[in-house]
């Protein structure tokens, strides 16, 4: 039995078809931003409306749907579920035994001023983060943190997801811009070139956005050296390490650099007030001229200390980002290194790819060819394993016993069902969307456009990070879309790629994926529709500037395109 995908299922109506593939879109931004229904409602509803379409109107054999979500389900489980457990594991295991309290007081020591802190650990220590890993770790680690030096939980995650912005299309030492290459067969260094030539207006202009956001207008200003130091280190170094040096390194080394310059600007300029939350004992503002409470209580090596299970995880989530290693880790090493091909060998019996009953090569595409389908359980390779290893390795070093390691992990568990849920029904959705053909229908009909499709090309890139939580697969599924779309409408096609990209980065903090995962890790579980009605607003306003920038620079600024 075969399937071949249509895209324009109803009567040859391209229009009418993508109303209909929108359905299930429709839904979800119902459910969550206006019923506010709980997340995993939503989504496990959403699912059941897709497989409906999916089967009704695009006439998928009721099989393949139905797997097809089980193919969704697993990847929910691994990488993401796993990420998300261990990375909350971690975290969990640093405030039970003490060690979070002198982390809050070492970052107090830096600054007592919320808006830095929030620069400090939600841009640039989560940029870092995301460009090492991606897959979620970046803003469930930052937004524990933000958690534990007492920031309210709905503000850490949406700050968290807003940061996050900046770095998403380089992340996982570029894996998004790398992925899209292949189909294409634009070189990957060119897609990073123009991507580097948008994002940075954005990376500038976040950590204001962000600090706005928080505080207000007024108070934003008053951090402004600040905020322009943050924002600008990491832009320009944004802008030379991708249109240079390729893009693997613009996250890594762009949130270094503004993480070490932010804090070394710290130290020879402070705010006239300190900024704190309306709902802390201490007042809102502090005169500088009043006693410091800035100093830190601990030693150097008590400090050193208590962050070495986050400095350990960095470390091995940076390893695990490295291409060769990371072929090894999944049993996909060919080279000669006498230690990679142990752990390659360690790593192909831990993983597992097995193909998915009666869909895999029985799903046809619109150029006839068969699409592979397989479960993707790289066990040793996800980045969650890293972290696990890091929490082991962090047994020691806060020296908690076995026992009481093994409960906070029974209670982490315990306390993430219900969002691994989530994320195992909206991935499930999002693959049914994809197998069906619906996504493509949503891409057809915007790519009839015209010579408006500039404008409107970084709104692909948005819908599939949207639906599938990935600019990575974002990029897989549109990227030949863009470039033959442009080629049609006179648009240079190296532009629509990192349209696609730059747009995907601004539909990050609305995927229901990242927001399964913020609530996850701050304690907001069952408040998911609270957290996607405070993102979606600043979602549509920057994806509103990519689309600006882009159609700009397709009409009026040509010469910013390789």
């Amino acid at each position: 039995m075969r399937y071949v995908q249509n895209f324009i299922p109803i009567h040859d109506h391209l229009f009418l078809s993508a109303l209909v593939a929108l359905i299930p879109i429709a839904f979800f931004f119902w459910a969550l931003a206006i019923k506010r229904m709980a997340a995993m409602k939503a989504s496990l509803i959403t699912l059941i409306i897709s497989l409906f379409i999916s089967v009704i109107v695009y006439k998928m054999p009721v099989a393949f749907p139905v797997m097809s979500a089980t193919q969704g389900a697993v990847y929910g489980i691994i990488p993401i579920g796993w990420i998300i457990v261990t990375s909350v594991f971690l975290y969990k295991l640093t405030v039970k035994t003490g060690q979070f309290e002198i982390i809050r007081n070492s970052v107090v020591s830096i600054t007592e001023d919320r808006r830095l802190q929030a620069l400090l650990i939600a841009f640039s220590f989560g940029a870092f983060l995301e460009g090492a890993a991606g897959f979620g770790a970046p803003v469930a680690i930052s937004a524990a943190l933000l958690v534990g030096l007492g920031f309210n939980p709905l503000y850490a995650a949406g700050i968290c997801l807003l940061a996050n912005t900046a770095p998403v299309a380089f992340g996982a030492i570029g894996s998004p811009i790398i992925a899209m290459a292949g189909p294409t067969g634009v070189s990957a260094l060119e897609i990073s070139k123009m991507v580097g030539r948008q994002l940075p207006f954005i990376s500038a202009f976040i950590p204001l956005y962000l600090i706005i956001i928080m505080a207000g207008f007024k108070k934003a200003l008053q951090v402004l050296p600040a905020l322009l130091v943050s924002g600008f280190s990491f832009a320009i170094t944004q802008y030379f390490t991708s249109n240079f040096m390729g893009p693997e390194l613009p996250d890594v080394l762009s949130a270094l650099v503004s993480l070490v310059v932010l804090a070394v600007f710290l130290k020879f300029w402070k705010p006239k007030s300190i900024f704190r939350f309306a709902h802390e004992e201490a007042a809102a503002t502090l005169s500088v001229s009043e006693p410091s409470k800035a100093i830190s209580p601990h030693t150097r090596w008590e400090i050193v200390r208590a962050w070495s299970p986050f400095i350990i995880l960095t470390v091995f989530i940076t390893i695990w980002g490295i291409p060769q290693i990371k072929n090894a880790l999944t049993g996909h090493y060919t080279g000669t290194n006498a230690l990679l091909k142990a752990v390659n060998y360690v790593g192909s019996v831990l993983t597992f790819n097995p193909n998915v009953p009666f869909i895999n090569n029985h799903i046809m595409n619109g150029n006839g060819q068969g699409i592979a389908a397989a479960y993707k359980l790289e066990i040793l390779g996800s980045a969650g394993t890293a972290i696990f290893i890091a929490a082991i390795i962090t047994k020691y070093i806060v020296k908690i016993s076995w026992k009481d390691w093994v409960l906070v992990l029974g209670e982490t568990l315990k306390e993430l069902t219900f969002p691994v849920l989530t994320i195992i029904f909206v991935v499930a959705f999002a693959y049914v969307m994809n197998a069906s053909g619906m996504i493509t229908t949503l891409a057809l009909a915007l790519a009839k456009t015209g010579s408006f499709f500039p404008f409107f090309s970084p709104i692909l890139g948005w819908l599939g990070v949207f639906i599938t939580g990935s600019d990575t697969s974002s990029n897989v599924l549109f990227g030949a879309l863009q470039q033959v779309s442009a080629q049609s409408v006179g648009m240079n096609p190296i532009l629509a790629l990192a349209a696609n990209s730059s747009g995907g980065v601004t539909g990050k903090m609305i995927s229901p994926q990242s927001i399964a995962v913020a609530c996850a890790a701050t304690g907001l579980i069952g408040k998911e529709s609270e957290l996607f009605r405070f993102t979606v607003k600043h979602s549509l306003f920057l994806l509103l500037l990519i689309c600006i920038i882009t159609f700009i620079q397709s009409f009026f600024l040509t010469w910013m395109v390789p």
